[in-house]
């Protein structure tokens, strides 16, 4: 009988932020997930839920190395890092041999001390399986697709879907790619051609007949044909600052590194030729508010996108807060607000409480300043909840010590901890109720749609300060040299950077 494959199974997942955020140390993958041996092959949802879906189907040997899966934040602390890596090196290095490896990544990580966490822990994995032995990694689509990561993995998977519908379908193609490299069944060759396009996710959606949408349905539809075996397209992760930063399109084909490159390039020409629909139209908080104040009925959905905890922001931007009570907006909406200082003064003050304190802008001050309120204390809560769908589905969420907070007809959820948004789960489990509200505050850039866009009768894309704007025209890059659009609108001869 022919002995199962071993196939060891590990990860670092999280998305940083080069221009603000909160450290990320190893108490933020504890709040969400830091699996290892019988409960890592436990998982059932998320990539790495599909990845062993695959595997157990297969009859596998999955050698569990360690799942380390948290909400965004800002750099990956040294010590955080060198720990994780640490652990799933020296498992990996414990289990060997292993027939293949399966790395569930983003591809939009950073430490203090290691700018391209993905292609580090690719490039040391290899170090310790050889060359021999099968390597494949998946990537968010908004991943940073890095030369190390190309030239360590024997396959790249992007995700295919913004709103990230389908990490778990992702894990599955992974599985099986990694298993028909294994057979036999397939030899990769993969090529990345990257173009210097850095935007905001806004107007990047999958569903829709935008840009990205388009350039997604061309490489996907050339999937299973001429011998191209899998296609990513990758809008990179704009708070990255980073002197190869761009995005694109990878193909991997089966024995065929021209037809690789020839794909890849024609994507990221037509990603290029598109650029221009990548950038949102803005307004200020102040502008949106009076022209939501002006739409009949609700609610009406502000898009603090500068604050995006899906993209490592700190979540404690008041600036759509501020132009509400400025407004005097009389009837009740919903505002988050990260503020563990705030949290623990509603604690102690208690339900039923009026309090007067700052709130805003203390995790992460380099973008503002607190605002002075006066409020009841209306709801206390341990911040737990429970994820609907997207990346961490049936995940546990944890807000920590938490309180809605009424400001007048403004209700502030005042959280200790960020956490990533996917629908309305936070408001929900302190019930509050999106759907009859005036106004809400959204603070990410896509997934507002799925949570809102079928009852908002108005939507607004704010420009305010914060680590993760609508467009990168508000960010100082120091490493990433021009030229790059937007703030270069033409780049003359430009031609794709090919990766292989």
């Amino acid at each position: 009988m022919k002995p199962a494959q071993r196939i060891a199974v590990g990860s670092v997942f999280t998305e940083c932020n080069q221009f603000g955020g909160m450290i990320i140390d190893m108490s933020w993958f504890e709040r969400y997930e830091l699996l290892r041996g019988d409960e890592l092959l436990r998982a059932h949802s998320g990539v790495l839920g599909g990845m062993l879906e695959v595997l157990r189907e297969h009859e596998t040997d999955v050698v569990p190395l360690a799942y380390a899966s948290t909400c965004p934040g800002g750099l990956l602390s040294s010590d955080c890092y060198a720990k994780l890596k640490a652990e799933i090196l020296d498992a990996l290095s414990a289990a060997a041999p292993v027939h293949g490896v399966l790395l569930p990544l983003h591809g939009g990580a950073a430490a203090e001390d290691v700018d391209d966490v993905e292609g580090d822990l690719i490039s040391s994995v290899r170090e310790v399986v050889g060359p021999s032995v099968p390597l494949v990694a998946t990537l968010d689509l908004h991943a940073h697709v890095t030369s190390a990561m190309v030239a360590g993995a024997d396959a790249l998977l992007g995700w295919e879907t913004y709103p990230h519908r389908d990490a778990f379908s992702t894990g599955e193609r992974g599985a099986r790619l990694l298993l028909d490299i294994i057979e036999g069944r397939c030899r990769p060759t993969m090529a990345m051609a990257k173009v210097p396009v850095i935007t905001s996710a806004i107007r990047a959606s999958t569903e829709d007949d935008g840009l990205f949408a388009r350039t997604m349905r061309f490489a996907k539809e050339r999937e299973g044909k001429g011998g191209i075996v899998s296609t990513s397209v990758f809008l990179a992760h704009f708070p990255l600052d980073q002197p190869d930063l761009g995005g694109g399109g990878l193909v991997v084909a089966n024995d065929d590194m021209d037809a690789a490159v020839s794909l890849a390039r024609q994507i990221a020409e037509q990603y290029w030729t598109g650029r221009f629909e990548l950038e949102p139209e803005t307004c200020t908080a102040d502008q949106a508010v009076a022209r939501g104040l002006a739409v009949e009925g609700g609610p009406v959905v502000l898009v603090e996108a500068a604050d995006c905890i899906g993209g490592g922001a700190a979540g404690d931007s008041v600036a759509s807060l501020r132009a509400l009570l400025a407004a005097g907006v009389e009837e009740t909406s919903l505002v988050p607000v990260v503020d563990p200082l705030a949290a623990a003064e509603c604690q102690r003050a208690g339900a039923g409480s009026e309090v007067t304190l700052d709130l805003g802008h203390r995790c992460d001050p380099r973008w503002g300043s607190p605002i002075r309120v006066t409020g009841r204390v209306t709801r206390l809560s341990d911040g737990r909840f429970r994820y609907t769908g997207g990346i961490w589905d049936g995940v546990e969420g944890k807000m920590g010590t938490s309180a809605v907070l009424s400001v007048g007809a403004v209700q502030v959820l005042v959280t200790t901890y960020a956490t990533y948004d996917w629908m309305d789960e936070q408001f929900g489990s302190v019930q509050l109720n999106p759907a009859s509200s005036k106004f809400i505050v959204a603070k990410n850039p896509m997934n507002y749609r799925r949570a809102y866009g079928g009852m908002a009768k108005a939507i607004f894309i704010l420009d305010t300060p914060g680590p993760t704007p609508p467009t990168v025209k508000h960010l100082s890059y120091k490493r990433l040299e021009r030229p790059y659009f937007p703030l270069d609108e033409d780049i003359p001869g430009l031609t794709p950077t090919i990766l292989k």
